[in-house]
């Protein structure tokens, strides 16, 4: 009986070990941290031998293939002893493949990725589609394959998904931009975190449809180094250089694989970055037959995404909005260029390698101030101080709104939008924003 070790026990990693258990292989689970408690229980229902707080060594170099969280770097001691002595080390997403004939509509990019898979999810539950929703959202693919299968897979994959799935084939593949990020996941060159995101395309057929902005710059230059066998779905925000999903005089139009047209007014979504995202999800229902009333429906009443552009609350006149998610620069660059009144700006967090460079003209444009929110705000203070615009900094999320308390005047806007991971000050991403709703509500 072969053996498979899982590394990392969240999520994806108890699903990807209940999946194991079925499909008749001796699974072992090794957790550097804590094991949360419904984890635990996951496991230990279905008689999973784990372990939390460290990894043993010998339990792990013993097996015939190792299922690796997507957040354990590559340049873990472990995972360079299990690389050197050649064991095959594949992520969740790549083992549940293995084990389903379901649609796969996989959706990558640096930003946008989760409003689009959310808002496809939606589409296909609306049309009665029987879909599951996974990846960096949702629960556990495995866990579904296992115990819940769906016809359709909708997923989020981020490049750390993708640098350890070979085999898996989207049947829809989704790509939305690409810009910079986790650059330091990828020894700081960009080459390496482009070819991590173009791997959505590896594997595909004749028979899948490969649906991209085409109004990307990087995107068109990579295209040329590869065989695309799918069927090319390019999408842009004017109509051009072949593009099948535009806007045009006010109209969101698509049209192949059959015409589509609504008011661009009568979208749920609003800011230039959701028209990316709405055009490339309305493609991709359009590709799996989804009808043209239900997705006129759809992309009309879609109620949006937690900690995207969340409008919290209205506090003295002064608008407070959630956008924990921009996680870096592009996704704060298209959270400004969406603000229409003076904004009070808050940035900073664990930085990934950011080049500030590309939000400076908006900075400057849009931004009454900027409030630093950080373990070590240096960084910041080298890039913006020269602006000449009034910043604070702020070592909490408590201190921060109280500076932004203090600078705001009615008519203004709030807007957390980091550019940064969080995990200096924070749980994660979802904690930093639910930290800022909490406190802007008790203001």
């Amino acid at each position: 009986m072969k053996k498979i070790v899982i590394l990392g026990a969240a999520e994806s990693g108890a699903g990807a070990a209940v999946l194991a258990k079925k499909e008749g292989f001796r699974v072992f689970v090794s957790d550097m941290g804590t094991i949360k408690d419904r984890y635990k229980k996951q496991l230990d229902d279905h008689a999973i031998e784990w372990e939390e707080g460290g990894h043993t060594e010998a339990k792990i170099l013993d097996a015939d293939e190792v299922i690796k969280s997507p957040g354990i770097p590559d340049e873990a001691p472990l995972i360079q002893k299990l690389k050197a002595q050649h064991t095959p080390i594949i992520s969740e997403i790549e083992f549940a493949g293995r084990y389903t004939r379901s649609k796969m509509i996989c959706i990558t990019g640096s930003n946008g990725k989760t409003t689009t898979t959310s808002l496809i999810y939606h589409i296909f539950r609306q049309a009665g589609y029987d879909a599951g929703l996974a990846g960096n959202i949702g629960r556990s693919l495995a866990l579904q394959v296992a115990e819940e299968p769906h016809e359709y897979y909708i997923i989020e994959l981020s490049s750390f998904q993708l640098d350890n799935m070979y085999e898996f084939r989207a049947n829809v593949a989704v790509l939305l931009n690409i810009t910079p990020d986790h650059l330091d996941r990828y020894q700081n060159q960009m080459q390496n975190y482009v070819d991590a995101k173009m791997r959505i395309l590896q594997n595909q057929t004749e028979d899948d449809a490969f649906i991209y902005w085409n109004d990307d710059p990087i995107i068109r230059r990579e295209l040329s180094k590869y065989d695309i066998k799918a069927v090319q779905m390019p999408f842009s925000e004017l109509k051009e250089h072949g593009s099948i999903g535009y806007i045009e005089e006010g109209q969101y139009v698509i049209e192949k694989p059959t015409p589509f047209n609504m008011e661009q007014e009568a979208l749920s979504l609003t800011g230039k970055h959701n028209i990316y995202n709405s055009l490339a999800a309305g493609i991709a229902s359009k590709v799996s037959g989804i009808s043209n009333e239900v997705l006129r429906q759809s992309l009309s009443d879609f109620p949006g995404v937690e900690h995207r552009l969340e409008k919290v609350c209205v506090v003295g006149g002064v608008q407070y909005i959630n956008d924990s998610k921009a996680t870096n620069v592009d996704a704060c660059w298209y959270a400004l260029e969406s603000m229409k009144t003076p904004t009070i700006l808050i940035i900073g967090g664990k930085d990934k390698g950011n080049d500030y460079a590309p939000i400076m003209d908006l900075v400057k444009q849009k931004c009454a101030a900027l409030v630093y929110l950080g373990a070590d705000n240096r960084k910041l203070h080298d890039n913006f101080d020269a602006l000449g615009i009034p910043v604070r900094d702020t070592h909490s999320m408590r201190e921060c709104m109280e500076a932004c308390y203090e600078l705001a005047r009615p008519g203004m806007t709030v807007l957390l939008s980091p550019c940064c991971a969080s995990f200096d000050l924070f749980k994660n991403m979802e904690d930093r924003g639910e930290q800022f709703k909490a406190l802007a509500r008790s203001l």
